[in-house]
């Protein structure tokens, strides 16, 4: 009886349709996408709001219109702020990205000794914010700081580099432009992608290094040295928070005083979320615009 029931027993087999190669990449994508949405676009859409409000955590959030942007722009620390950011910007992303182009041609090359110049080059991308801004201090420091003695070395005097405006400024630069790691490595990859038999033909037809490097490698870097200039605009405005903060404490007279102190000392030191916030969204218009003049230099129109 036990074999006449097995044999009358439909047999239930589960099967799984194959999934899609569409699929399979929204599924890849899925984390991302719902870790952008959470920790980015719902952030930038909370600030949006608040923005536009007089809001202390104690009360609740009290609708002011352009009451707050109103403000911004007759504030004096507002403006030194803005003013340094931008100056920041202008001056370092420019640097970075050339500094990055020029060292990764330098080191494409096969040999132990460039492939350790590339790791030292990469090693300051590695080293925690704060204590990379400790180490800068202790380079810089104006009494026995490695700097000043190797000045005091050849017969010249020492600088006190982070109590000035200028030379403090500069500092905060310097130290941003040794971490292009990250720039360094992908021009780095970018010219290694370009077809040897390029070079090989060019040298057969006589052109030299520089008219190689005008009409093949430059016009085939293009793209990436823009990608890595809006890449580090991003950053810039974000990058000067650690630095100055730490050498400087954002002096002397406000020199290293950027964007990110101010929205930080208006939303966490003075409780004025709703007036931090609009500072941020003129932070995200100023990157915003950064980006849109390089699009436009990039733009082959």
């Amino acid at each position: 009886m036990d074999s006449t029931w097995r044999s009358n027993t439909a047999l239930t087999v589960w099967t799984v349709a194959p999934i899609s190669y569409a699929w399979k990449l929204r599924l890849l994508l899925a984390p991302f996408l719902i870790g952008g949405t959470l920790l980015v676009l719902m952030p930038v859409f909370v600030t949006l709001g608040l923005a536009f409000t007089q809001y202390d955590v104690f009360s609740p959030p009290r609708w002011n219109d352009y009451a707050n942007f109103h403000n911004l722009f007759s504030d004096l620390r507002f403006k030194r702020a803005l003013y340094n950011s931008l100056w920041f910007g202008a001056i370092a992303v420019p640097l970075r990205v050339a500094g990055a182009f020029l060292l990764a041609l330098a080191l494409n090359r096969s040999g132990r000794a460039f492939e350790i110049a590339r790791a030292t080059i990469y090693l300051p991308t590695i080293i925690p914010e704060v204590a990379y801004a400790l180490v800068w201090l202790l380079i810089l420091n104006p009494g026995f700081g490695p700097l000043n003695l190797a000045l005091n070395a050849i017969g010249l005097p020492g600088v006190a580099w982070l109590q000035e405006p200028l030379t403090a400024r500069g500092a905060v630069v310097v130290m941003w432009l040794f971490q292009l790691g990250e720039g360094f490595v992908l021009m780095l990859a970018m010219l290694q992608t370009i077809p040897r038999e390029l070079f090989e033909s060019a040298a057969l037809d006589g052109a030299n290094r520089v008219q190689i490097f005008r009409r093949i490698v430059l016009p085939l870097m293009v793209p990436a040295l823009f990608l890595l200039s809006f890449r580090d605009t991003a950053l810039s405005f974000q990058g000067t928070f650690v630095p100055g903060l730490i050498t400087t404490e954002t002096g002397p007279y406000y020199a290293t005083f950027f964007l990110p102190h101010y929205i930080v000392d208006e939303s966490f030191g003075l409780f004025r979320y709703g007036y931090g916030a609009a500072a941020t969204i003129i932070l995200y218009l100023v990157t915003a615009m950064y980006i849109g003049m390089q699009s436009l230099l990039a733009d082959p129109e």
